[in-house]
């Protein structure tokens, strides 16, 4: 088959695909001939070193894919060979086979594509429960979403829609802010031109409930000051850089809460719950509620322009690797 392999930690476009033999089958798994694969900032940090999880050498990096069954192996139950399925992976994605848990597999809905397949498990599984089941997210309430045109603040963007909240989007450009509009977000913040407390604070009309953040760095004390009494602050991710640091007597004078979501650690916990939070957002996707958008597609062989993509910010919405 063929892969990208990571043999030692590096910058992402000094790795090579290469052909490499297929992973042997185990009991209670399934092999999946992948036809597309999502591609998450994650991905970048994997192959640098950078991130909390490092895989021993050689691995191939890829967190979530999409594609058809072509062996079911020992006690696997629940699919057959044909099936068209998409799921998460610790690892393994970005090749042309996998085989994987058939606990981890979920039946693609009729009508959807492998791209659209592949690009729905991270970002919405990590928003849906962001929302769901850390801020509690009520319809009548205000979601701030930082970030609000990359993967998993869009899928925040609709999914807050979903719920019936007020969504005021976040973003560095005109043209991001653009794409924000289009997936229901009622406001929006120029972040690069605008002062995010004092635009945020006057857009809710005093303060927001909640505060998704996948971006920290300069931007996370500015979007917690502009929290409302009681609101919720998600700390999602760190994309802009730095980790930051915040003064916790904020937390005091608005009597609000930070709270993690470390959606890897979650589903592990609570493979149940997640399956039911998957069954939840497809259903919105089935009517009509939300609607992944492909920012950009590659062939494996280019997996250099997706990591760019990703790295550059360039990317709105989800970015895509294809095996064909």
């Amino acid at each position: 088959m063929k892969a990208l392999i990571c043999e030692a930690f590096g910058p992402y476009k000094s790795h090579q695909v290469k052909d490499v033999p297929a992973p042997a089958m185990k009991p209670g798994h399934v092999r999946v001939a992948v036809r597309a694969a999502g591609v998450n900032f994650p991905d970048i940090l994997i192959v640098e070193g950078k991130y909390q999880f490092k895989p021993p050498f050689p691995f191939i990096p890829g967190a979530e894919a999409a594609g058809v069954v072509t062996e079911v192996g020992e006690g696997a139950s629940g699919f057959a060979l044909g099936d068209k399925v998409f799921f998460g992976s610790i690892h393994g994605c970005f090749a042309t086979e996998i085989v994987v848990p058939a606990a981890s597999l979920f039946r693609m809905p009729e009508g959807m594509s492998f791209e659209t397949a592949a690009a729905v498990n991270l970002v919405y599984g990590t928003s849906w429960h962001a929302l769901k089941d850390r801020a509690q997210l009520k319809a009548g309430e205000t979601l701030f979403v930082l970030g609000a045109a990359g993967g998993v603040g869009l899928a925040a963007v609709e999914l807050g829609k979903a719920v019936g909240a007020k969504v005021i989007a976040g973003a560095s450009s005109a043209e991001k802010l653009a794409v924000c509009r289009e997936h229901g977000a009622d406001m929006v913040i120029n972040y690069a031109e605008e002062d995010i407390k004092e635009k945020v604070r006057e857009l809710s009309g005093g303060g927001v409930d909640v505060v998704y953040d996948p971006v920290g760095d300069k931007l996370a004390e500015p979007a917690f000051r502009a929290l409302g009494w009681e609101g919720r602050y998600l700390v999602v991710g760190f994309a802009g850089g730095e980790i930051p640091k915040l003064p916790l007597n904020l937390t005091l004078l608005k009597s609000a809460d930070v709270r993690g979501v470390f959606w890897g650690q979650w589903i592990a916990r609570n493979p149940e719950k997640h399956r039911q939070n998957v069954s939840e957002f497809l259903k919105f996707w089935e009517e009509g509620k939300i609607s992944p958008r492909i920012s950009s597609s590659h062939r494996l062989e280019d997996f250099v322009k997706a990591y760019d993509d990703i790295a550059e910010r360039r990317a709105m919405g989800k970015v895509v690797l294809t095996m064909e």
